[in-house]
Parts: structure tokens; sequence; C-alpha cells
């Protein structure tokens, strides 16, 4: 579980400034790269989009890294706000373990 208050490094934050920034991609060249909108490419830059499977893949093609490492990114951002917001973490807090659980 995440115990960090500081909030993790968002997807949009690393695809911007430690992918496309260091190789000059454009929001248009990144999105003809991945075969998909420039909306879509935006929508991400702007963590206005998660990560799915299907994007990690093709992110990973582009990039030569793994999915896991797009995938990962997401998750983090994910439990963090989740974890963070108070509505969100009541209702996680509210669960209880079973005694039997395997």
């Amino acid at each position: 579980m995440l115990t960090t208050k500081r909030k993790p490094a968002s997807v949009g934050e690393i695809l911007t400034e430690e992918f496309m920034q260091p190789m000059g991609l454009t929001q248009s060249a990144l999105a003809e790269a991945m075969g998909v909108q420039r909306k879509h490419v935006n929508e991400l830059c702007g963590d206005r989009r998660t990560v799915t499977a299907a994007t990690a893949l093709i992110l990973a093609r582009v990039f030569g890294n793994s999915p896991d490492f797009w995938l990962n990114l997401q998750r983090r951002s994910d439990l963090w706000a989740v974890m963070n917001t108070p509505e969100q973490r009541e209702r996680v807090e509210r669960a209880r373990p079973l005694r039997n659980a395997a």
C-alpha cells in the first residue's frame, strides 16, 4: 500500500516530461506514431484519460519499454487518489477481512 503523502507523478507528466520533451515530440507526432487521434494523446498528457492495457501496449511499442511500466504508473496514481480522497478512503476502511480467507 502507498504510504506517501506526496502525489506520484502522473502518466501525463511522465509521458510529457520524460519522453516527449526530450525526444522533441509533439502531441501530433506521438499520435501518428501511436496510430491514434491527437485528442487521445492530448487527454493522456492532460491526465483526462487513463492508460488501458491496449494503450500500455501501444506506448511500450512506440517507446521501446514495457507495458508494465505504463500500467504501473497508472496503478500508482489510481491507488494514491483513492487513499487520499476522504470518501474513497472511508469506503475502503469500511471493508472487513474475512476470518477464513485463503
